[in-house]
């Protein structure tokens, strides 16, 4: 490939390129807003997500001094929630170390929580017009395709390989929409499963259409054995309508996100199981609830366990303002049914 396949994708590109509104500036905060919120998510979820976000962070500023909370229920069922912690702690960070100037050269992007090399060359690439070829799943599935590359996509040896291949593509042309270009042929034409090859401009240099084995590529490694847990929770309902609520730490799943007290088992279990597993006096058992929600290498089967309690029980909050706390997605859905 050379320098007529990048210059065709840039006019296929001004032709078909969607209308988002990430593409309508360059200022490199709002341009790193959007490419973090779309990391594991759609561009259709994502978009109410980055409007919703700048709406209450305008700036990075704004963002800069905003609480855990707040940041948390703003982001609540997006998923990943690290990304949030990290968009918090390169805000801060930012405005102590850049006067509240958000950077746009690589160099300094890289450096910043959260912030690898591909959203580094996006943004750099968008509003700093720097040589960085962006490397993400959509561009490894084309490329990898138009040259039958055998290297599983998840190796860094196989990012390594296509970032050298990126270098040689975007030299000639303007870096931000080549980049743009890229990941939009992969994601409309080149796509997944439905792709489709009698529209593309490529099929004639594709050496996977040309060998009938599009559908073989990329590469992937052998599939990670999804985990199975069983998370119990006990949703304490006091007369004067009150329940008992923490946030969660360490470093797993759904970190500093709220939930009811927590009893994880090895397999499904009882609510008398539960009951005596707690130092709590309950008067009664309402209901039981059990949901199941995948996550990308996790199979979580959920119980929520409904008891009457007696108002001696500490650190209670009124069941009307959980609204205000950012829980993760499958507890919202229960909290809604429960308000």
């Amino acid at each position: 490939m050379s320098a007529s396949f990048s210059n065709k994708l840039i006019d296929w590109y001004r032709q078909n390129k969607r209308d988002l509104p990430w593409r309508k500036t360059k200022n490199p905060y709002k341009i790193w807003v959007s490419e973090i919120i779309l990391q594991q998510t759609r561009i259709e979820f994502g978009t109410k997500y980055y409007n919703r976000f700048l709406e209450k962070y305008p700036d990075v500023k704004k963002l800069a001094n905003s609480s855990d909370s707040d940041l948390m229920k703003i982001w609540e069922g997006l998923g990943y929630y690290s990304r949030a912690i990290n968009m918090l702690k390169t805000a801060k960070i930012i405005l102590n170390s850049y006067n509240g100037v958000f950077p746009s050269k690589y160099d300094q992007l890289i450096l910043l929580p959260g912030i690898g090399d591909y959203t580094a060359s996006a943004i750099s690439s968008i509003c700093n017009n720097e040589l960085q070829p962006v490397v993400d799943g959509n561009v490894l599935r084309f490329l990898s395709r138009m040259h039958k590359i055998d290297l599983p996509i998840e190796s860094i040896k196989t990012k390594k390989y296509f970032k050298k291949l990126g270098f040689r593509l975007i030299k000639d042309v303007n870096p931000g929409d080549f980049n743009q270009a890229l990941m939009d042929y992969g994601s409309m034409i080149c796509k997944p499963k439905k792709f489709d090859c009698k529209s593309c401009l490529f099929s004639i240099d594709c050496k996977a259409y040309n060998s009938n084995s599009v559908e073989n590529y990329p590469t992937k490694k052998k599939k990670i054995k999804v985990k199975e847990r069983y998370l119990n929770y006990v949703v304490v309902v006091t007369d004067d309508n009150k329940t008992q609520i923490k946030k969660r730490d360490g470093s797993g799943i759904w970190k500093n996100l709220y939930e009811f007290p927590l009893i994880e088992t090895e397999t499904q279990t009882s609510a008398k199981h539960i009951s005596k597993e707690l130092d709590l006096d309950f008067t009664d058992l309402l209901s039981v609830k059990r949901i199941n929600h995948k996550l990308s290498h996790q199979l979580l089967h959920i119980a929520f366990f409904v008891f009457r309690a007696n108002n001696k029980i500490d650190d209670l909050v009124d069941i009307n303002s959980l609204i205000n706390y950012p829980f993760p997605r499958p507890l919202n859905k229960f909290i809604s049914e429960l308000v």
